[in-house]
This record gives structure tokens, sequence and C-alpha cells, in this order.
């Protein structure tokens, strides 16, 4: 149903309820959406979206550690990615809250799946319609649907962990993603030891998309903390 594109984006569950977030998984699976981290809690949730930056979110309301609603409102304070709530709390004041909020849509259990892949499928069609996968930077252009640098005319390659590298960076342009963000959003949930292999594919990255890549200006080092890219709007 939805296309290659959309079925990329990184999906966030959270649920309490193990067999919940198992069946959730498996059909969005089924579906071919393979970015997806879950979380059992509020507070498992915040730290996944401040670190793995998720594009989609389906909160349950009703958490061990708190409630879906305090949840959105933290999680709105540093991020806009649409939210839709997925929750047993079928009380039209429940519904009138979440929507109220800004919650991008609510379903209650039980739920048929094909209804909940729809909804997911709307949502991020109609949040993502513009984007574009073309990126501009200052010495080049990004095209991630060929998977390649365009650089004065010349086209370059990149491997796989390069692209999902840039894939990364790109979405959250002009902010800072830390060492252990980008390791774990390129390496998975065990990211650990993989700080040297990042260095080394950031080195072979600027060789492709920077004019001096001793002194880069796209992709820069935040000494410390991390890397940022800089799109050419300045982003």
């Amino acid at each position: 149903m939805a296309d290659d594109r959309l079925k990329r984006k990184r999906i966030l569950l959270v649920d309490d309820e193990p067999e919940l977030l198992h069946m959730v998984l498996s059909i969005l699976q089924e579906e071919g959406y393979l970015q997806i981290k879950t979380a059992k809690n509020a507070a498992e949730a915040l730290t996944a979206c401040r670190e793995w930056c998720p594009e989609l979110g389906i909160f349950d309301v009703m958490l061990p550690d708190g409630d879906g609603f305090s949840l959105f409102q933290k999680v709105r304070k540093f991020s806009d990615f649409p939210i839709l709530f997925l929750t047993a709390r079928g009380e039209d004041e429940d519904k009138f809250t979440g929507l109220g909020l800004g919650a991008d849509d609510y379903m209650v259990k039980p739920f048929l799946p094909r209804e909940l892949i729809l909804r997911i499928h709307v949502i991020l069609k109609r949040c993502y319609k513009n984007e574009s996968n073309l990126v501009y930077l200052k010495s080049c252009t990004l095209d991630f649907d060929r998977a390649e640098v365009i650089r004065d005319k010349e086209h370059i390659a990149l491997t796989a962990k390069e692209f999902d590298l840039l894939q990364v960076l790109s979405r959250n342009a002009g902010r800072i993603m830390t060492i252990d963000m980008l390791c774990e959003a390129v390496w998975g949930d065990n990211p650990f030891g993989y700080e040297n292999s990042l260095m080394a594919h950031i080195r072979r990255i600027r060789e492709k998309i920077e004019e001096n890549p001793s002194k880069p200006e796209s992709l820069l080092t935040v000494k410390g903390l991390g890397y940022k890219l800089l799109m050419e709007d300045g982003r």
C-alpha cells in the first residue's frame, strides 16, 4: 500500500503489553515496514525519541510510569514527528484529549490490522508528501533514490553504511547527532564498539561530498559531541 520511501520510515511503538507489541510489530513487518523500535514505558519511549529520532510514533495512552498524553507533550517540546494513539481507552473525552493535543489519529483497541495499516499509510503520505530525495549541500547534491553523490557532474556511488549515515544526518539537518545516536541508527540496538568504524565512514563521506575534506563545510565535527550536516539553505 505504501511506497518504499514511506516504508523506510522509522516507527516507534510504545505499549506495556508484550502481546500487543508483538502483534503490531508483526503487522507492520508483514506490510514491509522494517525500521521499528519498541518501548514498554514512557521513560524508554522518551529516550528513543531523543536518540533514535523516529518518524512516526504509535503510543498507548495507559503506561506504567505515566500516560501517553503526557509523553506526547514532552516529545512535542523537541520533535514534531506524527503520532497516532492506539489504546483501549475509547471514551469520547479521551479521544478529544488526544486529538486536541495535536495527535494525528486516535484508534481504539481491538482494531482491524488492515485499518491500522491504512491509517499509518495516510499519516505518512500526508506528513511526508513534499519530502524530496534530493539533498543540496555546499559542494554537491545527495540523490537518495540512486544512492549517489552528484558533484561537478560526476556521480559518486555511496556504500550502504554511507547511505544510512547521510540519511540520518540529513533528516536531522542542523542538529548535533551524537556518536552514540549515529552508531545506534546505523548498527542497531547494540552499537557499542563501532566508534572507529563511524569515524572511518565519516572520513570517506567527506571525501565524496566536500570540496576540501580536511576543511569540511557540510559535514561538521562538533568537538566532544558528534557531527551535524548543514544543507545549502543553512539548516
